[in-house]
């Protein structure tokens, strides 16, 4: 198949495409700690798929409705939906109870019927109920007919007992830490403050066991509840580490998983940002860089990859120090919203030509010489679209604080952070230091239990599909989780970019990935693919 998939694609509760698209990947992982000042200095339990002593017993979905979408969206209306109750603490199974919500596309044919294939698209804390219809849209019949596509709202995420801590900005990217003008953290370090304290004080001490290891426990619940021996996996982004989670949790339990667009499992999380998200941009960012040069000629940027990084840097810096009001809307351009669009819109070849034509319009924008494209381009990158029902605005944001902040412990030094931040500007310009800055994680609590380890070796049984130029989790991502997972893994790398490799015009990628699920074949060696052909 070849079918691609964008943000749009799934079904994203609320926010633009572009910032959907950031969601979708801007961290791929999270930090193990809790909201709450009465947990400070507590022990971490140790991480196990058994924590929960007791099992889902009897317990099944009852299959109805789908929660309502946002204005002017649909639901394949075959697509079902269900509860699932699981504890909030699975250190405590018999205490209080939160809500998983399900959905089920039944595909697979009597006769070839295999499993369910579970779905997440990753984020961190990206729903997942409107999955199975993305799914089903790409993959052959010939894996149609052997898995019913199970989607799910994470715990704490949409449907699922929603979680918010009432952030004056609800959007993820508006956590993410851009210096100032000149390098300063100082504004940065009163936010993350700020904003750690705000969740502690509207969520408290529960929010720490909204974790990716507690997520994993409920994948095993819902494996229960379907009436399923094993489950097979498909993860994309922060999914990647989710589903490498469950494998070492429920490595009994696990069928056929497919990991895409990967998070390097032994960098949770703060490594991971710090030691990759530079890189990964600093990699794909020539894509977008030699789409604006072929148009020199309209776009004025620049002739070749070098001019056109240099006018960006010089651009972001103008934006950082003199803001420009976007016409039409509340909203002014800096230099951190110009990098978090960038970013954003690096993540899928298709919206390269978008990209270059954004720039020109942020350009004109920053001189007060705006035309008429580029007040379409402003319109088409920050349109809004409706919110979904029933959740909170800042749901997304206050979910990846708690996984990003839940999963393992950050540094607290903010004189540390200082110093990484000034080196990471100098090594990285295009990222200004933001990765290696101070989030609110520096100020959350002790993780509730230790953050799990990747088990190695067992079964083989995962297939990892991984892009060269992915600047969302990059390259050294994917080879850093097959060599957790060792011999258990087999590795599809593609010469492309962008943050998505199946469906995306690698005909050996897409091979490999329908063989594998059909069959269970896996390549027998590192595999990778050049035959990558842009539509």
């Amino acid at each position: 198949m070849t079918t691609k998939r964008s943000s749009a694609q799934y079904g994203l509760p609320r926010g633009n495409r572009i910032a959907a698209a950031l969601l979708v990947s801007a961290l791929a992982g999270t930090a193990l700690v809790s909201c709450s000042a009465d947990a400070e200095g507590s022990k971490p339990a140790k991480a196990s798929g058994k924590s929960a002593g007791e099992t889902a017993g009897d317990a099944k979905i009852a299959w109805g409705e789908c929660p309502a979408l946002a204005e002017g969206q649909a639901r394949d209306p075959d697509l079902a939906c269900g509860t699932l109750e699981v504890p909030l603490d699975y250190q405590n199974p018999g205490g209080k109870k939160i809500d998983v919500a399900v959905s089920r596309l039944s595909t697979a044919q009597p006769g070839k019927r295999r499993g369910v294939l579970l779905l997440n698209p990753g984020g961190p804390a990206l729903g997942g109920l409107g999955m199975p219809e993305t799914v089903a849209s790409a993959l052959p019949m010939s894996v149609l007919d052997r898995y019913d596509l199970i989607g799910f709202d994470p715990r704490g995420v949409a449907h699922s007992t929603p979680q918010s801590c009432g952030l004056q900005d609800p959007s993820v990217p508006g956590l993410f830490p851009y210096p100032a003008a000149g390098g300063s953290i100082t504004g940065n370090v009163a936010l993350a403050k700020a904003v750690a304290k705000q969740c502690a004080d509207t969520v408290g001490e529960n929010l720490r066991h909204y974790n990716t290891a507690n997520t994993a426990r409920d994948m095993d619940r819902i494996r229960q509840a379907l009436g399923e021996k094993k489950i097979s996996y498909w993860g994309q982004s922060y999914g990647t580490y989710l589903g490498a989670v469950y494998r070492s949790l429920f490595q009994d339990h696990t069928d056929r998983m497919v990991l895409e667009g990967n998070v390097d499992p032994t960098k949770v999380w703060a490594d991971q940002v710090a030691d990759t998200w530079g890189k990964g941009m600093a990699d794909r960012f020539p894509d977008a860089a030699r789409v604006a040069a072929a148009q020199a000629g309209a776009l004025e940027l620049g002739t070749d990859v070098e001019e056109v990084t240099h006018t960006y840097l010089a651009l972001a810096d103008r934006l950082d120090r003199t803001p420009a009001a976007i016409p039409g809307t509340p909203v002014s351009l800096d230099g951190a919203l110009l990098r978090n669009m960038t970013y954003a819109l690096l993540l899928h070849d298709d919206t390269l030509p978008v990209l270059a034509k954004f720039w020109k319009a942020a350009d004109n924008l920053s001189h007060g010489t705006t035309t008429a494209a580029d007040s379409a381009i402003l319109k088409e990158v920050f349109a809004q679209t409706p919110a979904s029902p029933g959740v909170p605005a800042d749901n997304q944001a206050t979910m990846f604080l708690a996984l990003t902040c839940g999963d393992a412990e950050w540094p607290h030094d903010v004189d540390g952070y200082a110093a990484r931040t000034t080196a990471d500007r100098e090594k990285w310009p295009l990222t200004a230091g933001m990765p290696a800055n101070i989030w609110a994680c520096a100020y959350w609590d002790k993780p509730a239990e230790a953050t799990v380890k990747a088990k190695k070796g067992g079964p083989r049984n995962t297939l990892i599909l991984q892009n060269r130029r992915d600047n969302a989790t990059p390259w050294e991502g994917g080879v850093g989780l097959h060599k957790a997972l060792g011999d258990g893994s087999a590795f599809v790398g593609v010469d492309n970019g962008g943050h998505s490799v199946y469906g995306q015009g690698s005909a050996c990628a897409d091979k490999a990935t329908v063989d594998f699920l059909t069959t269970g074949h896996l390549p027998d060696k590192d595999v990778y693919c050049t035959d990558v052909t842009q539509k």
